[in-house]
């Protein structure tokens, strides 16, 4: 059995992925602002330091996996920490604890994006470029900016929209980047992304609709197979990417969203390598 870590782990997707590895006989160190292991704000530096510090120690430095689960949604106010809790958070804490997953056949590691990054026609591309430059206080600054453009409609409902979607494009990119690195693929650990779509969290219907109103055929975006996400279906992917199994599999990103992707860009994939 295993030692893993996971971020967010006392709600959503993130308990139901500790959850999962639990009942599987891993050790689970989880991190969150409450009810956790570790109680960390991962929107900070120092808090990123301390979650870091104590998973470290919590885990005897030696880790197999780790699930950067953590996030907001597109209702918080503040887009500049939206920024900083989406990217910021989850890349230091994978950097920090990148040497502990340096074991033998080497560790996992798995960052949930969103299927916004592709479904979400708002992708900032300069603060694309500050996230991945890791500039955060650049970043903070743009982003809280930006906000202040949206119109007047969508910021009442999605003040954070454009910073959500393109802080979770941003990870998936800076995840493909990393995962093949010689200090991540020849070091023998993966790195991959799963894109949820529509899961019923606190974060979405905190961010769109109360749970009582759900409804798929009144969801902004297509829902094929006219059902909303469970915590548990992301729950298993996150499981699958961190096994032992999957050490053939990095830098990739597994969307998981009852079909959104597809109906929105049928097009899009695969695309061919152009000359």
């Amino acid at each position: 059995m295993g030692t893993y870590a996971v971020t967010g782990s006392a709600s959503g997707m993130g308990a139901a992925s500790a959850a999962r590895l639990r009942e599987a006989g891993h050790e689970v160190v989880g991190v969150d602002l409450r009810d956790a292991d570790v109680t960390a704000d991962l929107g900070t530096a120092d808090g990123r330091r301390h979650a870091a510090h104590e998973v470290l120690r919590l885990s005897g430095g030696v880790l197999d996996g780790v699930a950067a689960v953590a996030g907001v949604g597109p209702n918080l106010p503040d887009a500049a920490a939206v920024a900083s809790i989406n990217y910021f958070g989850p890349v230091a804490l994978l950097d920090a604890l990148r040497p502990a997953l340096e074991r033998d056949g080497g560790g996992r590691a798995v960052v949930i994006g969103s299927n916004s990054a592709t479904t979400v026609p708002m992708i900032d591309d300069r603060l694309v470029g500050l996230l991945l430059a890791g500039d955060e206080e650049a970043a903070r600054a743009h982003a809280a900016g930006a906000q202040r453009s949206l119109p007047a409609a969508l910021a009442a409902t999605s003040p954070s929209i454009s910073a959500y979607a393109t802080s979770k494009f941003a990870l998936a990119r800076w995840a493909r980047l990393t995962a093949v690195t010689p200090e991540w693929a020849r070091r023998g650990i993966t790195l991959n992304t799963i894109a949820p779509g529509a899961v019923v969290t606190p974060l979405m219907t905190g961010s769109t609709m109360s749970e009582d109103d759900l409804d798929p055929d009144a969801f902004p975006t297509p829902m094929p197979r006219g059902i909303f996400g469970r915590p548990a279906d992301i729950a298993f992917w996150v499981a699958q990417f961190l096994s032992p199994e999957a050490g053939f599999t990095t830098g990739a990103t597994l969307t998981v969203d009852g079909g959104t992707d597809a109906a929105m860009r049928p097009d899009a994939q695969p695309t061919a390598m152009t000359r």
